[in-house]
């Protein structure tokens, strides 16, 4: 039985795949403790036994560790880089087909947000993105394309305008030309194959949760993952230490260019 944390990150590995091991001990214990004791469990064998029985919980547990935290144009001015200047470079070097991925997605406010600017650019047609995130519930969330008001309010009004609907509750929709395209998966990031040829990749305060040995092997991926030339676009609070390591060079703030190998 689980009956201390490293009983416990082993028995959860064989049972989701996920190794807790690749996570900061610190936030991801105090986590967990917060989870099985505001449920009234008395510890890691307790919590362990009710987990193991009921799918319900175990999703939730899930989506509590995968930290969803997400909203429109969250860091505008890093938006605004994206629609200004990362956006037609990119399209300067690699045509208007580009692939772009969304890794670690959430509700589905960053991918969304990327087509939206990106059709400032190209045709709607055109635009085609991958999002993905560990957590199979908020990828239906996310696939659902509905959210409360006060997620978009940082969104220019070009945006609110021409791709929300209010649902009259509090709630807005964003368009269905918008939800067409992005595709959304699973995945995870410590363990399933990354996508090739990646022009764009924007991982976004995730990588702050991770040990600094899972951080390194992500970011090998995330180069390898991606074209010459391509952009990674990284989290306000995180920064790639030694980037040239991973074919990286700081481009400008936030932003990695992958070199030639």
């Amino acid at each position: 039985m689980a009956n201390t944390y490293e009983d416990f990150k082993n028995w959860f590995l064989r049972l989701s795949g996920i190794d807790l091991n690749c996570y900061k001990e610190s936030q991801m214990k105090r986590r967990i403790d917060n989870f099985y004791t505001r449920r009234k469990f008395n510890g890691y064998e307790d919590f362990f036994a009710a987990l193991s029985k009921d799918a319900e919980m175990q999703a939730d547990f899930t989506g509590y560790l995968t930290i969803n935290v997400s909203e429109f144009y969250r860091n505008p001015p890093q938006w605004q880089m994206v629609e200004k200047d990362v956006y037609p470079t990119l399209i300067e070097r690699f045509g208007k087909n580009l692939n772009i991925w969304s890794a670690a997605c959430s509700t589905g406010d960053e991918p969304y947000t990327l087509a939206m600017l990106l059709a400032e650019h190209v045709p709607l047609q055109q635009v085609n993105i991958l999002a993905t995130d560990l957590d199979v519930d908020i990828l239906k969330k996310a696939q659902e394309g509905r959210y409360v008001e006060k997620s978009i309010a940082g969104l220019p009004k070009i945006y609110k305008d021409k791709y929300f609907t209010s649902d009259g509750d509090g709630y807005v929709r964003i368009s269905d030309e918008i939800k067409k395209r992005i595709t959304f998966k699973h995945h995870n990031l410590l363990k399933d194959p990354y996508p090739r040829g990646m022009h764009l990749i924007v991982c976004r305060n995730v990588m702050i949760y991770f040990t600094e040995e899972a951080k390194d092997e992500i970011y090998h991926k995330f180069s390898n993952s991606m074209v010459d030339n391509g952009i990674f676009f990284v989290g306000s609070t995180e920064q790639i230490i030694k980037p040239a390591q991973y074919n990286f060079v700081s481009a400008k703030s936030f932003f990695y260019e992958k070199t030639k190998e």
